[in-house]
């Protein structure tokens, strides 16, 4: 299959890509970072777009920088770099361990991690993370900049809060204090699959108790989102097989799973409280 006929555009600057956008969103312009979404749909025709904003010429988009206790993640910086830790402490080792799970190498190399929260889909660990972590997303049109929480950002099924002529140009992850715990578990068919249900958790220890729990879950609703349920069922507890297991319970409880020709709601539902669970064992190491 070909994509239908569109009109490239390949700005160099961020301003002139934001100008760009304001001039062609209307009649459906589209940004192009890494593409990996956006190709494929193109390419079978289900999506037409009569632009193309292409921002991989944009130096200054192309980095990930610590600042001010937040790793600050530019639009073009793609999954394959976070194979090695991009900062320092707890957060830069946990990306290391959950961007093995997306997809397979080839996408990682192209996609980006930006792209990846811009195209909001239910099953993207990146969403989870920035969801659970309670990043922040900047976004830019010629009209001003904003501040978006990922709370706002995410609305559902590829849904989010970007307006058609902004640009989102970074993605903000406040630091995790150095003694933080961190897990990820995801299920899908095979490697490389869509994630058919997953679940991230932090937390720290104080005498032996565990403080600021979060627990976030993906794949299982049509947004990622932190479940509250879960991180009360966790907060002053001694970590262990009772604890998690009141936890995981808690986080099954409270999804309001998906159903599809797949799967249904109860399978889903089931699958929340596997993986928050088997999350949890990995903060602690007691599960590999």
């Amino acid at each position: 299959m070909k994509p239908a006929p569109f009109q490239y555009h390949a700005p160099k600057t961020v301003d002139e890509a934001v100008s760009l956008l304001a001039q062609v969103a209307p009649a459906d312009g589209r940004v192009l970072a890494g593409g990996q979404s956006l190709v494929p749909i193109m390419a079978f025709r289900l999506a037409r777009p009569a632009h193309l904003v292409d921002i991989n010429g944009i130096a200054a988009l192309g980095r990930a920088v610590t600042a001010d206790g937040q790793l600050v993640i530019g639009a073009c910086v793609r999954h394959a770099a976070f194979y090695r830790p991009v900062t320092e402490g707890p957060l830069g080792k946990f990306m290391v361990q959950v961007v093995r799970h997306i997809a397979h190498h080839p996408i990682r190399t192209r996609g980006t991690f930006c792209g990846s929260l811009a195209n909001a889909d239910p099953a993207s660990e990146w969403c989870v993370l920035a969801a659970t972590l309670g990043a922040e997303m900047v976004a830019l049109s010629a009209r001003g900049q904003r501040v978006i929480t990922a709370q706002d950002f995410f609305g559902g099924i590829m849904t989010t809060a970007l307006a058609e002529d902004e640009l989102l140009i970074e993605a903000r992850l406040p630091l995790l204090r150095p003694d933080t715990r961190c897990g990820f578990y995801e299920f899908s068919r095979r490697a490389g699959d869509f994630a058919i249900a997953m679940a991230l958790v932090t937390f720290r220890l104080a005498d032996g108790c565990i403080v600021e729990p979060r627990v976030g879950i993906g794949g299982a609703e049509p947004k990622p989102r932190r479940l509250p349920e879960a991180e009360q069922e966790l907060a002053g507890q001694a970590p262990g097989p009772k604890t998690f297991a009141a936890a995981a319970e808690a986080a099954a409880l409270a999804v309001d799973a998906m159903e599809d020709t797949n799967y249904s709601a109860d399978y889903r539902r089931d699958l929340v409280r596997t993986v928050t669970y088997r999350a949890l064992e990995r903060a602690t190491g007691d599960r590999e």
